[in-house]
């Protein structure tokens, strides 16, 4: 369970890397939305915001001109421009076309029915592929599998030992023979040891160039020939934009790969690669790697990710983590508290912990619906997980009494805690102060009432 919720911790860099598209989009949208009519002139400035928006989070041109030509045609329907809101059906078909534009729904690779499933890794050197074999492992090792890794990449004097290295941290056997051998030998000999030790996963690492070229591919279709995969996937640095989608081309014309494992998007990447690589391969992402930490690999959810840069936030992932890291006896006894509204300090701290399993502090709010303007308040106002830290000192130095009796909480008991949390008084008021908001807003939503996010925001400072 705590595997599964920390893959999923990066969220909020992945997210990040669409930041300023969605600023882009969410301007343009807003606009639409509200015009109580729209003309073919109002369609026609908001598509060309939408194509220099694309254009400049480095997505793919020919992708970006047929996108927008889709959205306008669909956009200047007569039913569309003459219906009671007509800037919100624009905002809706922007959502379906994107998350379209993207894959659709979310793609992973399937099991074989007789284990193990190979997966074959391919991609240029530099794109982290000996890395990315690591985190996949980690990735079906947290789903209950037992993974296996093939150490192919010859090529590279460290592939062999970093492979080790990472496969022993992410909890997978590796199976290696030096750098002397053929790849392929080496691909078909830890295919034996994968059977013969019950692995239910067997991830093959093979050695990349620093360009597209005979050489590299045909000792590929070698591994492939000799391994016969279930899937085949194609590393890419997302960091590379245009290049990363034009390295895709090329490997589709020898070697037909089932799915794209973006990496490096905690990095410079705009986001281009992943809103092209479907449209110009035909091939979806599958996953994406976002930090350096052995468990920030995440699948990647294409109609998720769109709700997200629309600003209409990520419902179904927030759930998921929520489910995670929550016991249902631990939910139910919450509940009763704040119906009774016995919500104490102490409940608070056990929440921001359960909170903080679920993903950084901004992840976890850019999920909710319409938070996209209170997330740059956030930003702005640095409120990160050395906040959290700093609250929880504060509510650690506090007795059972006073957690459970903040009111009480004045002169002398002010300085004690601010003492002993390192912190200040006025840092010990404003805590005070936030929870008596947040009490008030606990009131609210228990008798049915959802407060704005302007309203939760305030509450948060």
């Amino acid at each position: 369970m705590k595997d599964a919720a920390a893959r999923r911790v990066s969220g909020s860099k992945l997210a990040a890397v669409f930041d300023q598209l969605s600023d882009r989009l969410g301007a343009t949208l807003t606009d639409v939305r509200s015009r109580g009519k729209l003309s073919e002139e109002d369609i026609e400035r908001a598509m060309r915001e939408i194509r220099l928006a694309l254009l400049e989070a480095d997505v793919n041109f020919k992708v970006v001109r047929s996108f927008t030509k889709q959205l306008k045609e669909r956009s200047l329907d007569q039913a569309i421009l003459e219906s009671l809101n007509p800037g919100q059906q624009v905002v809706k078909i922007v959502n379906e076309e994107l998350a379209a534009l993207m894959g659709g729904e979310s793609a992973e690779l399937e099991l074989a029915p007789r284990p193990p499933t190979v997966i074959l890794m391919a991609g240029l050197q530099g794109a982290g592929k000996t890395t990315a074999c690591a985190k996949l492992a980690k990735h079906f090792i947290s789903d209950g599998k037992s993974v296996a890794l093939a150490a192919c990449d010859t090529q590279r004097p460290a592939a062999v030992e970093q492979l080790v290295t990472m496969g022993e941290r992410a909890g997978a056997s590796v199976y290696s023979r030096g750098t002397q051998a053929d790849p392929s030998e080496i691909a078909e000999w830890a295919l034996g040891q994968a059977r013969a030790a019950g692995k239910d996963v067997l991830i093959v690492d093979t050695a990349g160039r620093l360009h597209v070229d005979s050489e590299l591919m045909d000792e590929l279709v070698r591994v492939r020939d000799r391994t016969r995969p279930d899937g085949v996937l194609l590393v890419l640095d997302a960091m590379t934009g245009q290049d990363a989608v034009n390295v895709a081309e090329s490997f589709a014309e020898r070697v037909d790969f089932d799915g794209v494992l973006l990496t490096k998007l905690d990095g410079d990447a705009r986001g281009g690669a992943a809103l092209s690589v479907r449209a110009v391969t035909g091939k979806p992402v599958m996953y994406v790697s976002t930090g350096e930490k052995i468990d920030q690999l995440e699948r990647f959810h294409p109609e998720r990710m769109a709700g997200r840069i629309l600003g209409m936030g990520d419902v179904l992932s927030l759930i998921e983590r929520a489910e995670e890291v929550t016991d249902a006896d631990q939910a139910a006894e919450l509940e009763r508290k704040i119906r009774r509204q016995e919500f104490t300090l102490e409940d608070f701290l056990s929440q921001m912990r359960q909170v903080r399993k679920m993903g950084p502090l901004q992840s976890v709010l850019g999920m909710m619906p319409g938070m996209g303007k209170a997330m740059k308040e956030i930003r702005s106002a640095n409120m990160d997980e050395r906040e959290l830290d700093r609250l929880e000192a504060i509510i650690l130095s506090m007795t059972p009494y006073e957690r459970a009796h903040p009111e009480v909480i004045k002169g002398s008991r002010r300085k004690r805690i601010a003492r002993g949390s390192g912190t200040t008084i006025q840092a010990v008021n404003q805590l005070v102060k936030q929870f008596a908001q947040m009490r008030k807003m606990m009131a609210a939503l228990s008798k049915g009432r959802m407060p704005d996010p302007q309203q939760l925001l305030r509450g948060m400072r």
